[in-house]
């Protein structure tokens, strides 16, 4: 087993977000996922002699919006290069990328995990195309390619090496995927290939000063990959080190099957790339009007929404991040709150109720079939006691889920659920509950004060659920005192 108690692991990434866009990056093919293999494609994507590129306007705008986002300043004047270097499914044998002037400079992401909060230094973000798609498992003989995705508008965030554990790739990974989703500008699907990291991974001793030398793993595309690819590298590096040996800087493929990274290539430096201006694509020149108007049109986003849930609506951090994830969850309580101080019974229902059927239904959550009020008004009968919050969620609300234009309380009514806060209906119940448990009372008597919760549930049953819990509970131990 490899001893990595001496090393400290030092990552960075380099993300690639597939960009949300109708058209591909230089021409007018349609840049949807999973269409039949090579039919979003054109010559211009083929890469024909003769014929040139025009850039795509909506990956710069959503360029400059994550660079807003993210605290990156925007540079107005930036240029495209050709970084030249042969695939199969590269088929001009250069990929259109920003090497000398990137359209983000700089920025940060904050993340925050059980043992860590920390800021994320980005060094750069920049536009770029993707290349086709490889597929080598589906003929025994041959390996066969999938150029649709040729082509396909990419933004390049490349961090710093910030990075100390899988346990904070993952964090920020995720807050990525929630971020590019804010903004409207990815799907953020890791499945489909539309969120991705390249792992930067190396050792140095702790204390050093020095980063050690890095290998690099492609294209990962899950989370659970990322950290198993990282623990294993660790593991390898430090043996090698263990032992007095180098580490060679190589480009990694990393299998899940077996848990195992396995070189590509040693891997290249920018002069292997052979770097030069893109000669058909004239530099790109932002006006500060341009710019201020995309930062201008920005949602809120969601650290901002977190705070906001925390602060001035008073939910719990658990309740806020769960609300925050997706913008339409994160909207749909806001327009809730708007018509219902009750907050955190509204955060409740949502996350308890109005969420799990939105994803077992497979809709977003603006389709909901009940309306605002019904919803609002559902939370309201449980704050004024007229309906108890368990009859509420385990009866009441699927029965307006059938009947999604009935009233809450009219539903309530006609399905007998009102509680009754009646003071000799009350106070027989607990009489009854008191009478048929001597042998329960006189355990509480004697100091077993949990006992409440069973004479609670004796109560409750015999009502069948109209007894007001909180006339019950002081009725309760005022007699059994």
């Amino acid at each position: 087993m490899a001893e990595t108690s001496t090393y400290e692991t030092v990552i960075g990434l380099e993300v690639h977000v597939q960009l949300a866009t109708q058209s591909k990056a230089f021409c007018a093919d349609d840049a949807a996922f999973g269409a039949a293999p090579n039919t979003h494609i054109s010559a211009i994507s083929l890469g024909h002699p003769g014929t040139l590129p025009k850039l795509n306007e909506k990956q710069v705008e959503f360029a400059i919006r994550l660079g807003h986002a993210i605290g990156s300043e925007i540079n107005a004047n930036n240029s495209f290069d050709r970084k030249n270097y042969f695939y199969a499914d590269l088929p001009k044998g250069y990929q259109l990328t920003q090497d000398r002037a990137p359209i983000c400079i700089g920025g940060k992401v904050a993340i925050k995990g059980s043992n860590f909060n920390k800021e994320i230094r980005i060094h750069h973000v920049h536009m770029e195309e993707d290349a086709g798609k490889s597929i080598h498992d589906l003929d025994p003989k041959h390996s066969l390619i999938d150029l649709n995705r040729a082509g396909v508008p990419l933004l390049e965030i490349v961090t710093e090496p910030d990075f100390r554990s899988p346990e904070e790739v993952d964090v920020f990974m995720t807050t990525m995927r929630q971020l590019v989703r804010y903004l409207e500008i990815s799907d953020g699907n890791m499945e489909e290939g539309s969120l991705r990291c390249d792992v930067n991974i190396s050792l140095r001793k702790k204390g050093a000063a020095e980063y050690g030398e890095r290998c690099e793993v492609k294209n990962v595309n899950s989370m659970r990959f990322a950290r198993q690819a990282i623990e294993f590298e660790v593991k390898r590096q430090a043996n090698i080190l263990n032992a007095g040996g180098i580490i060679k800087r190589n480009t990694l493929n990393f299998d899940p099957a077996t848990g195992v990274t396995s070189p590509l290539r040693e891997k290249e430096d920018a002069n292997d790339y052979r770097y030069f201006p893109a000669p058909d694509l004239t530099p790109l020149e932002l006006s500060s009007e341009f710019i201020e108007k995309i930062k201008t049109n920005l949602p809120p986003l969601p650290a901002v929404l977190y705070q906001q849930f925390t602060k001035d609506f008073a939910l719990s951090e658990y309740n806020a991040n769960l609300l925050t994830q997706e913008k339409a969850v994160a909207f749909f309580f806001l327009r809730l709150s708007e018509q219902s101080k009750n907050y955190t019974g509204i955060a409740n229902l949502l996350i308890n109720k109005v969420i799990p059927f939105a994803n077992e239904q497979k809709i977003n959550i603006s389709e909901f079939p009940l309306s605002a009020k019904a919803l609002t008004d559902f939370v309201q009968l449980i704050e004024d006691g007229k309906v108890s919050s368990s009859l509420a969620y385990q009866r009441l609300f699927p029965a307006l889920i059938e009947s999604p234009d009935a009233s809450p309380l009219a539903l309530a009514e006609k399905l007998n659920m009102i509680q009754d806060g009646d003071d000799d209906f009350v106070s027989d119940l607990v009489d009854a509950a008191i009478a048929n448990n001597p042998d329960k009372v006189k355990a509480y008597q004697s100091g077993k004060k949990n006992l409440i919760g069973f004479f609670m549930g004796e109560i409750v049953r015999a009502s069948k659920g109209k007894a007001d819990p909180k006339a019950v509970n002081a009725l309760l131990r005022d007699k059994l005192s």
